[in-house]
């Protein structure tokens, strides 16, 4: 078990370089002069050769690109990342509140799509075929073809403006996650649960199980077993939920005026602002690394031929 952790960490590191090294090479994937950018961002209305050799020296544009990579890496191994264009600011500190923010969103949203997709998936599963299952998975494919934008805005309209029911928008208490947290089971949940039911039915039609069932095994525990095995192939993928979804929250964020990063990033689109843009993006991408050796370290867990294989 060890080994493959080792294994998995030796090459996680060697990917983290190289989607760090993309990210800071966002800044001259734009058209024309970096500094060029970086002036207009900032709504310099004359822009004269002085400026642009001043700008270059103030955010060392002057000097070689791995060395600006070094640099500017250090930094956000010390999660600075350098200061917004925009504001001046660290980016930190624009960054930090709207990333905790986000990251509650995401773990409760998570945990809420996983528990429904469980459930959904293994009720699914059992009545394969009958009445129960068909509307399971026909009202799950409908609501992930409606736009989230769609029914979070129905929502809003419904519950918030009509009924006065919860807050319309922003972070004011714990009401104000019921709506964000429902849309985002109810996109992500219907994708989910497919996998869970597929891979209960799988389990359910092998041998193992008859010979439970025939020796006499109580229905809740052999139940559990088949739970437990049909969950070794969507365990990556309820890993993966958490980067998806914070990656995703961008829509529904700006929909219900979240303080978070979707919402600070779209801004950041906006006026240009490439550090904070970065930031983003280079978040959002660990976090998918991460999450995606954490899956394998547990199916590894979960599945001892897995663990036979590494050794």
């Amino acid at each position: 078990m060890a080994k493959l952790i080792l294994k998995r960490l030796v090459l996680m590191f060697p990917l983290l370089i190289v989607v760090s090294f993309m990210t800071f090479m966002m800044t001259y994937l734009t058209k024309g002069d970096p500094a060029v950018t970086i002036l207009h961002a900032q709504g310099t209305p004359n822009i004269t050769p002085q400026l642009i050799a001043e700008t270059n020296e103030k955010y060392g544009l002057n000097a070689p690109i791995f060395i600006q990579y070094k640099n500017w890496l250090i930094q956000a191994i010390q999660f600075k990342f350098g200061t917004s264009y925009i504001t001046g600011d660290p980016v930190s500190e624009r960054i930090g509140p709207a990333f905790f923010n986000t990251l509650k969103l995401t773990l409760i949203s998570s945990i809420s799509v996983i528990i429904t997709s469980i459930v959904l998936g293994v009720i699914s599963a059992l009545t394969r075929g009958k009445l129960t299952d068909r509307v399971i998975r026909s009202v799950a494919f409908f609501l992930t073809a409606l736009p989230s934008y769609w029914i979070a805005s129905m929502l809003i309209i419904y519950i918030s403006v009509k009924l006065n029911l919860l807050p319309t928008s922003g972070l004011t208490g714990p009401e104000s996650y019921i709506l964000p947290v429902f849309v985002i089971t109810m996109t992500y949940a219907g994708i989910y649960f497919r996998n869970v039911r597929r891979s209960m039915i799988e389990q359910l039609n092998e041998d193992y199980v008859l010979y439970l069932n025939a020796s006499g095994v109580h229905t809740i525990t052999l139940l559990l077993h088949v739970l437990r095995n049909a969950l070794q192939v969507a365990v990556s993928l309820f890993c993966m939920s958490v980067p998806m979804i914070m990656g995703g929250l961008v829509v529904i964020e700006n929909v219900f005026a979240w303080p978070g990063l979707g919402q600070l990033s779209l801004k950041a689109i906006v006026e240009h602002d490439l550090p904070v843009i970065q930031a983003y993006v280079l978040i959002v991408a660990v976090l998918f690394i991460v999450f995606n050796t954490i899956a394998d370290v547990i199916n590894a867990m979960l599945n001892p031929r897995l663990r036979e294989a590494t050794r």
